[in-house]
């Protein structure tokens, strides 16, 4: 079974006036989230320069730009989401182990002292 490298997801930079922009640090092979071209992964810096000038990218970049607020409020309601999926997933499996401790009590219990649950 071979290793396939996947590429890197391209994602613009902030300027001092924290304004989303194209700084191209190139490392191969890149992907373009603006919606150009789906799945269009670019092999070289020259291709990949050309396509920032592309006016579908020019206005995926004016669309970050415009939606600054909305891009930070929904970052602060996804960290919530991951901070109360964290809590469910640590009690499911603290009840998991808790369930799996009992079994494995009942399955080697002596069967004579065993109560018979199956009639519960």
């Amino acid at each position: 079974m071979d290793l396939v490298e996947l590429p890197d997801v391209y994602a613009p930079s902030i300027d001092e006036n924290g304004n989303y922009t194209d700084k191209i640090l190139f490392k191969k092979p890149i992907m373009c989230p603006c919606g150009a071209r789906k799945d269009k992964i670019y092999e070289t810096h020259a291709i990949f320069s050309a396509h920032v000038k592309t006016k579908t990218h020019l206005k995926w970049i004016d669309h970050l730009n415009l939606n600054k607020s909305n891009f930070f409020a929904e970052n602060q309601q996804l960290k919530e989401t991951i901070h109360n999926q964290r809590l469910i997933i640590a009690k499911m499996e603290k009840d998991i182990q808790k369930h799996k401790i009992m079994l494995i009590d009942y399955l080697t219990m002596d069967r004579k002292e065993a109560p018979n649950l199956l009639e519960l």
